[in-house]
């Protein structure tokens, strides 16, 4: 085994150059012998974690990114090739065991497996959730720190709001008040014009009640319809990487960034009070081609913490194969616990999402052409403006089932509080504005699911992809959340906003047959890409849970995890803003907890 730490004789040392400024290098080598106050696994909440405690000259960090760097990754700059980035190397390529609420269809599950994780190729959405959300964390941990009110500034010290690449007026779109100038991540309005965006708020504003126009989804009450938000500025992608690992920096001498390398385990360094003290990371090059591990391994010992944000799926499978978890379930795989935890890899919870076509009855509509396309992207090189800039969907809608609905008869508002959403609608309308395209796809996403997933190992080699269990509609209510979904779709449509579009709902769909519909919606339904909660934040001292409000593992020293999985319930909306909040807020709690000494 390759083994280097500070321990290493000075002749290796002196044989293998220190670099004079950080770099992001795929070789450990070319970071010689250096002893790590911080070792960070997995760049996206990972990244916002290197780039703030390097803020601290004395304290030196080694971040291990499994993928490789986004440096020179063109799709990855153009909002708008999202889809282009899913099924490659950039992409973890997982997939879920069969889904018995989708009648055992298989899900294909993107991760990014390049440097910003997920805020390399997502969807760009930036939405916070309800204010709600937040505190309901915040009672469930104990921890007020967690409440929308305290988790607000790190909202915005993430935030940096610019103009969006079209320039045109963003008044009544947004509300400064909620937004901020001086953070890392580019957010802003819409980029690129849609036909349907002025229909959308026409009709908001004819029907008012439940669809009643909302200047600014993120202000904590996001209830009605309003504009999306997007983490894009001057017409690209705004991700961790490219924001918290901008060159500037990168360059920072006590700031070392290594790529291609997949953490394997996290090693018991010595015991603290009794507690096992986790701050040794095993990593290895990624695997190679033939399938063997013919690469060495490397063993590399904090001198503070290690903070795992591999994400959902590469945080849970670390712990696990570490001996975090059940001795009984770890056993089976001959893994040796080392915390006795069973609650990783459960409590996940992740978003169904429902897709639903309207077809226009007109003629003066626009397909997109290859030609067009090829003008698109010649603009986007050009000067970053145009459809590129965006990803098609300009505007949401975020509802609440009725009180006096059925639904309640048999089941309990899953939800944080009266001003969270059960409910996302989006519209995609294509086209090229002014035109509209010839059909609008609905979106229908349940935002607080009550079923819930999880994840276990396949085996001991760290190779292998776990198994992965979203448990779609284990409960009933998720899948009436849908209709409820669909039921709201319609209702809006008949809107006389749209009248002139002459909407008719996709032929296939099965109108007057609630067995049919049941059906139709377990056969189309995908994931939303929003997992959370397998290593879930619980009160100091509960027996559940796995990371405590300060976000150290339990029953432990020296660990800490930084991502959406420490999160207790799902946020109603995308994950990514509240990811950069938690990890703004981890930095200063991990900053707290070393500075003073």
């Amino acid at each position: 085994m390759g083994k280097f730490n500070s321990t290493v004789a000075l002749c290796a040392l002196l044989a293998l150059p220190l670099p004079s400024i950080a770099v992001i290098s795929d070789s450990f080598t070319a970071f010689a012998n250096t002893t790590y106050d911080f070792v960070i696994v997995g760049a996206n909440a990972g990244a916002v974690l290197a780039n703030r405690l390097t803020e601290n000259p004395r304290w030196k960090v080694l971040l291990i990114e499994a993928g490789p760097s986004h440096e020179d990754v063109f799709d990855t700059k153009v909002p708008a090739f999202v889809g282009r980035l899913q099924g490659t190397p950039y992409d973890w390529n997982y997939t879920t065991v069969p889904q018995t609420g989708l009648n055992d269809r298989v899900i294909k599950f993107p991760r990014g497996h390049i440097l910003g994780g997920c805020s390399s190729i997502d969807g760009v959405f930036y939405t916070r959730g309800s204010s709600s959300d937040y505190d309901r964390w915040a009672k469930v941990t104990g921890d007020s720190g967690w409440s929308w009110k305290r988790l607000l500034p790190y909202f915005l010290k993430n935030e940096r709001w610019i103009n969006p690449a079209d320039n045109h007026d963003t008044t009544g779109e947004y509300d400064p008040r909620f937004h901020s100038t001086r953070g890392l991540t580019y957010v802003t309005a819409p980029n690129s014009p849609q036909a349907i965006d002025p229909k959308v708020i026409q009709a908001s504003r004819e029907l008012g009640g439940e669809f009643k126009y909302n200047i600014d989804i993120n202000s904590g009450d996001e209830l009605g319809i309003g504009w999306n938000h997007a983490t894009v500025g001057h017409g690209e992608r705004s991700s961790a990487a490219t924001s918290y690992l901008a060159p500037k920096y990168v360059a920072r001498e006590n700031l070392h960034i290594l790529v291609g390398h997949r953490v394997t385990r996290v090693l018991k360094t010595s015991s603290q009070g009794g507690l096992p003290s986790l701050r040794t990371v095993q990593f290895t090059p990624q695997r190679t081609s033939t399938g063997s591990l013919a690469n060495p391994l490397y063993e590399v010992t904090a001198r503070k913490e290690v903070l795992l944000s591999a994400g959902v799926v590469g945080t849970t499978q670390i712990l696990l194969l570490s001996g975090v978890g059940n001795a009984t379930e770890l056993k089976e795989l001959e893994i040796q616990q080392t915390v006795d935890l069973p609650d990783v890899g459960k409590n996940m919870s992740e978003q169904p999402i429902f897709f639903l076509t309207w077809t226009l009855g007109i003629n003066d509509t626009v397909v997109p052409t290859e030609e067009m396309q090829t003008q698109w992207l010649a603009e986007w090189k050009a000067n970053r403006t145009g459809p590129l800039t965006g990803i098609g969907v300009n505007t949401l809608g975020w509802l609440r089932i009725p009180d006096n609905s059925s639904v309640w008869e048999n089941h309990k508002d899953p939800s944080s509080g009266k001003n969270t959403p059960h409910i996302e609608l989006g519209w995609e309308g294509g086209g090229l504005y002014p035109l509209p395209g010839s059909a609008i796809r609905g979106v229908i996403i349940p935002l607080q699911p009550e079923s819930r997933g999880t994840i276990w190992l396949k085996s001991s080699d760290p190779f292998d992809d776990p198994f992965i269990d979203f448990g779609f509609f284990n409960s009933e209510l998720d899948l009436l959340t849908i209709k409820e979904g669909v039921n709201a779709l319609k209702r809006f449509f008949a809107a006389p906003a749209w009248k002139d579009y002459r909407l008719s709902i996709q032929s296939d769909f099965p109108e007057n047959d609630e067995a049919a519909l049941d059906e139709y919606i377990r056969n189309a339904t995908d994931h939303a890409a929003h997992p959370v909660g397998t290593a879930s934040m619980s009160a100091k001292g509960a027996k559940n849970g796995v990371v405590d409000p300060d976000l150290k593992l339990k029953k432990a020293t020296g660990l800490r995890v930084v991502d959406a999985s420490v999160m207790p319930y799902i946020p109603a909306g995308h994950t990514q803003a509240a990811v950069y909040a938690i990890a703004e807020r981890a930095a200063d709690l991990i900053k707290a907890s070393w500075e003073r000494l």
